[in-house]
């Protein structure tokens, strides 16, 4: 995350300079809104999903382990034709089979209040404040008829592009 904000804020100089150079007040003013305001929401996303995840680690949830592969996953999703010695005996009667998947989806079943922590991250207060940051700014620049669309929306975007570009690279 250090190397995203790095990123960002290297970027944002960038932008800085290249609004200076345009000369319009109204361009920097624009681009410096969209693209703080940008940068607020993604890195509040990034703080509320890995509070998410340590909490979830933390409470010990964990997913199974599958040890079929993508395409074994697609052609048979139900594992119906599983070479196990122990499945063969379980699998041969269809009405056992729908029996089991019926079982296993009823404990998959998910309440109001496991959804509603696991949706915490969406609600979080960084994200909703970051939210309300970017609201007020587009307000306050339409009120006070600042609002130049052009440099808003590139502020606005560069943010999520520049951390999608960065992801990547650090995958390969």
């Amino acid at each position: 995350m250090i190397k995203i904000i790095n990123v960002l804020l290297i970027v944002d100089i960038l932008v800085i300079i290249a609004s200076l150079l345009i000369g319009e007040r109204d361009w920097f003013i624009n681009s410096q809104v969209g693209y703080i305001t940008s940068s607020l929401v993604v890195l509040a996303s990034f703080v509320s999903y890995s509070n998410m995840v340590k909490k979830s680690l933390k409470n010990g949830v964990v997913v199974p382990e599958d040890n079929r592969d993508t395409i074994d996953k697609i052609e048979d999703p139900y594992d119906l034709y599983s070479k196990d010695e122990d499945n063969l005996d379980e699998k041969e009667n269809f009405k056992e089979i729908v029996k089991e998947e019926k079982e296993r989806l009823k404990k998959n079943k998910r309440s109001i209040w496991q959804v509603t922590k696991d949706s915490r991250a969406s609600f979080s207060i960084y994200r909703l404040g970051a939210y309300g940051l970017l609201i007020l700014g587009f307000f306050y620049l339409n009120n006070n008829h600042k609002l130049d669309i052009s440099p808003y929306l590139i502020g606005l975007s560069l943010p999520p592009i520049i951390v999608i570009v960065t992801l990547i690279k650090k995958i390969k």
